[in-house]
């Protein structure tokens, strides 16, 4: 799947050692996916409109001020299992019953702040996940509150759900198929890297980008259940290949980039 130009760019940028890309690098990587310098100088002007992007320098561009907070906590799921800990069967929970649905940029920042944290919607207005994070409903809280869900929103720790709603609890998350899926995509990428080095760079960065962005999208939203709900050893093996997928895709991105900052710059307005 050909990714659109701005979610292009801003992983690109979230990627990039120091979250900067010039004008270069974005149309030369733009290009890789049979997209247009015309449609990477529009991405760019409706992101830095929308203040995910902002001038770094002339012809140079970094993550805006709208982007940032996202983009630090996205970049956590290199270290995501040293903020599990130990699952004594608690649950945090979160509230939504008195808050507004109308407010439709509020409800999609709700929703994401809910799904980026691993939460699944238990009844009408309550959501949860097995308190397992270490920090517990403390950190939590401080978490979903900065991802954007709305203050008044209260995020508590429970032990005694009921009978019914504790065996409805523990099926929310499909766990034969999250092991399934960490076993796929794992064998996919380690597959994928015995090879990379017969590839053409272009054909590497080109690959190595979608490969990737789906590995660690999937990471990025993995909702980080204990045992016995998921196989935690599967999911740790998978984290680490994504880890060193990681680096490889790096690797050859920043030779890419190299090769790009010596071509000529366009003429990109913003």
């Amino acid at each position: 799947m050909t990714p659109n130009p701005k979610q292009l760019i801003m992983n690109l940028l979230m990627a990039a050692d120091d979250h900067t890309l010039s004008s270069k690098e974005a149309v030369g990587s733009c290009k890789l996916f049979g997209i247009r310098e015309n449609n990477v100088r529009v991405a760019l002007v409706r992101l830095s409109t929308a203040g995910m992007v902002e001038a770094a320098a002339r012809g140079s561009y970094r993550l805006g001020p709208k982007a940032a907070a996202l983009a630090d906590d996205i970049a956590r799921w290199r270290s995501a299992e040293q903020r599990v800990c130990d699952w004594d069967g608690a649950w945090l929970v979160v509230s939504t019953g008195g808050l507004s649905r109308s407010d439709r940029v509020a409800l999609r920042a709700r929703e994401r702040a809910l799904a980026l944290s691993g939460f699944r919607l238990l009844d009408s207005h309550l959501y949860l996940r097995p308190d397992n994070l270490i920090g517990h409903a403390e950190v939590v809280r401080d978490r979903l509150y900065k991802l954007g869900l709305d203050a008044a929103a209260p995020v508590f720790s429970v032990q005694d759900l009921d009978p019914a709603r504790e065996r409805h609890a523990r099926k929310l998350w499909k766990g034969e198929l999250l092991n399934a899926s960490y076993r796929q995509t794992r064998v996919k990428l380690e597959s994928w890297m015995e090879q990379a080095g017969q590839l053409d760079l272009e054909v590497a960065a080109r690959e190595s980008f979608l490969l990737g962005n789906d590995a660690i999208r999937q990471l990025v939203y993995d909702p980080l259940l204990p045992e016995p709900l998921v196989d935690v050893q599967e999911r740790r093996a998978f984290t680490g290949v994504v880890q060193h997928y990681d680096q490889v895709g790096r690797d050859i991105w920043r030779r890419l980039l190299a090769q790009l900052s010596q071509a000529p710059a366009p003429q990109l307005t913003s």
